[in-house]
């Protein structure tokens, strides 16, 4: 199996604190992973690490073939990301934004003029290109921070949590170009708060308090449990996860069944 990332073990603290225990997971090229938990989880942290940003405390991965310990700057090189805030630069243009992001990746010439226009009509910015990026709707934000990220042709787009506060249509259109992008051999990483994108995935990772409480593909994970949706399945994975988690008194406790 050809794997865009293969962790073991993945371990982060910051001093005292454990932000991610003990992370292992398999992603096969050209898949969508969802990473779903609450705010506080570790999915940033995870992220963080994946990319190549921060230094795993213990444990190993690889991505794309290159070792987060060793190759961070490999790695970086051969990923899209998008950050969790929006990242671009509010006061200039769209296609300045874009002519700034092309020479972070090193495109100049005639390669980055054909990226740049490859990226602006795939994502649907023609006739945005001039605007100044502040006067953009949020869907339109993320959707030029998406065409920066695609710039050098990927061969892994990370996303944290790239709809958040993005209205309903605007959210629909995003992820139907994440999706083609897909069909096509991308593979996707992505964290959310929603369900029903985390149902369009095909593996997701359930991350509670630092840890990857479950992992599979969403129709695996509803059968293994007698769940009818993801919601009651989360919810479910969290409420047994809390029972030995000192930290977490208010859930509620059930037993399984």
């Amino acid at each position: 199996m050809n794997l865009a990332i293969d962790c073991q073990g993945l371990v982060k603290r910051f001093g005292t604190y454990t932000a991610v225990q003990g992370v292992s997971f398999q992603l096969p090229a050209g898949a969508i992973m969802g990473f779903v938990g609450p705010n506080g989880a570790g999915k940033t942290t995870l992220i963080r690490m994946l990319c190549g940003v921060l230094v795993p405390t213990e444990g190993q991965a690889t991505v794309l073939g290159y070792d987060v310990l060793t190759q961070p700057e490999e790695i970086k090189q051969r990923i899209g990301y998008m950050s969790q805030k929006f990242s671009l630069y509010e006061d200039l243009t769209v296609r300045e934004n874009l002519d700034f992001y092309a020479g972070v990746y090193s495109l100049h010439g005639k390669m980055a003029q054909e990226q740049k226009t490859r990226v602006i009509e795939r994502i649907g910015l023609g006739e945005r290109t001039t605007q100044l990026v502040s006067s953009l709707s949020g869907g339109w934000k993320q959707r030029v921070a998406l065409a920066c990220a695609l710039l050098h042709s990927p061969k892994l787009l990370i996303l944290d949590e790239p709809t958040a506060g993005v209205d309903p249509v605007s959210r629909r259109i995003f992820l139907d170009l994440i999706h083609q992008l897909a069909k096509e051999g991308m593979t996707v990483l992505v964290s959310t708060h929603y369900m029903d994108e985390a149902a369009t995935c095909d593996y997701l990772g359930f991350v509670f308090y630092g840890r990857l409480i479950a992992f599979g593909s969403p129709d695996d994970m509803k059968k293994r449990e007698a769940k009818d949706n993801l919601d009651d399945l989360f919810i479910y994975y969290v409420e047994h996860e809390a029972l030995d988690d000192p930290r977490n008194r208010t859930l509620k406790k059930g037993g399984r069944g």
